[in-house]
């Protein structure tokens, strides 16, 4: 059964988004960092993030940006329409560890039917990322 896409009408301010565990691996972050064109060694080479003193590989932004529209459009279904989206980098993800993300509706605009998600994705080191993304809805 596929997922519905939510109505301007059935979503309220304070409404909670399911949240979303997110598993990093190499593969996930050195196939992101390929995909969008970032060669960055640090992305995809151990010994060259260790040379940066970072202990492993990790996460390009564009990585990031692309899990965030992947949590609140998978969360507002496939007619919805991402309108903005502005996010912050807090701690790296590296490999081995998970990212959680949660969200939850903090602004309605009759005039665009759209709304604002406000999110934060954390791992064990806290933040990972935060930001807000604007949403609109049929």
């Amino acid at each position: 059964m596929a997922h519905q896409t939510l109505r301007f009408e059935s979503v309220n301010v304070g409404d909670e988004l399911q949240a979303l565990s997110v598993p990093i691996t190499v593969p996930l972050i050195a196939g992101g960092a390929i995909a969008t064109r970032d060669y960055f060694p640090g992305h995809h080479d151990r010994d060259a993030a260790r040379g940066l003193g970072s202990p492993h590989i990790f996460m390009n932004i564009l990585t990031t940006n692309g899990l965030v529209q992947s949590f609140v459009e998978g969360w507002a279904g496939p007619g919805a329409r991402l309108m903005d989206l502005k996010i912050r980098l807090g701690a790296p993800n590296y490999p081995g560890d998970t990212m959680k993300f949660s969200g939850s509706v903090t602004e309605k605009n009759a005039a665009t039917r759209s709304v604002q998600v406000t999110l934060k994705g954390a791992n064990s080191m806290g933040s990972h990322v935060s930001g807000t993304v604007q949403v609109a809805l049929p």
